[in-house]
């Protein structure tokens, strides 16, 4: 009946997937796939997988009934090839290409006032929970300080979106028209749930009603989903919309942290030179 693997409980899980014989296991299709594959020029060609051979599945070599027994399972080449995929969707739909210098690292800590909200903004960035706002004056290091923990979330690829609340807006409003490649369910149902949201300048937006209504609804999810949020302004707390406020202030949520510092692009350019 079938061929003789041995007693499964003592065997390496590699030396199980490699009594596989690839030419005869593997699917139809996937022999159609690897005969085009090797109708290419030598020179074109990666070196096979030697576990798959280049199929990129496997199946574990287990007996009739088990409930393994002729299951496809992706080889550790496809494996990789996915995370590596996924590491560059993850990077792309970060929005940091621009930011991808804004680190800790280059953070000067050392301008009057940010030292003590710099140690708070890092505990948070070790691991984002709840929500986080940067509130004070332009140039005190606000959007530098959100950057820094997108990045550092990035490094360790989990999903974040950095998005200037503006252009966050454009783009919502930019997907209704013919040109666009998605759709607007899917861009905002992108914002409303990534596990970290970054929106920088809150407050610069454009106050019409549409564009507030969408603030608020992005917002307002986030609130009640629970999700880390990260929030940056310059407006007094007087001055931001009342039911964002509200929830920004919600202690069970998150806290704010007002930074009064001197202008910190002025200080750091000086210290450069």
């Amino acid at each position: 009946m079938g061929r003789d693997i041995g007693p499964l409980a003592n065997r390496d899980p590699d030396a199980l997937l490699r009594c596989i014989d690839p030419l005869r296991d593997r699917p139809a299709w996937m022999a159609d796939a690897a005969s085009e594959a090797e109708a290419q020029p030598a020179m074109l060609m990666e070196p096979l997988c030697a576990l798959c051979n280049g199929v990129r599945w496997v199946e574990e070599a287990v007996p009739f009934g088990h409930p393994h027994f002729g299951v496809l399972f992706p080889c550790r080449c496809l494996l990789a090839e996915w995370a590596h995929r996924t590491a560059a969707e993850i990077a792309h739909l970060s929005n940091l290409d621009a930011m991808h210098d804004k680190t800790f690292a280059t953070f000067n800590p050392f301008v009057p006032g940010l030292r003590e909200v710099v140690s708070r903004v890092r505990t948070y960035a070790r691991k984002p929970d709840g929500w986080l706002t940067l509130l004070g004056p332009y140039g005190v290091g606000k959007t530098h300080l959100a950057a820094a923990i997108a990045n550092e979330a990035l490094d360790r690829e989990e999903r974040v979106l950095f998005a200037v609340v503006p252009d966050l807006l454009d783009h919502l409003r930019a997907t209704f028209g013919p040109q666009s490649t998605v759709a607007y369910d899917e861009r905002f149902e992108l914002v409303r749930t990534v596990p970290l949201l970054i929106l920088d300048d809150l407050g610069t937006e454009s106050a019409t009603p549409w564009a507030r209504e969408k603030l608020y609804q992005v917002i307002n999810h986030r609130y009640n989903e629970r999700l880390a949020t990260v929030i940056t302004t310059n407006l007094k707390p007087d001055a931001i919309e009342p039911r964002i406020y509200s929830r920004l202030c919600d202690p069970a949520c998150g806290v704010i942290l007002t930074i009064i510092a001197q202008d910190y692009r002025r200080r750091s350019s000086q210290a450069a030179h």
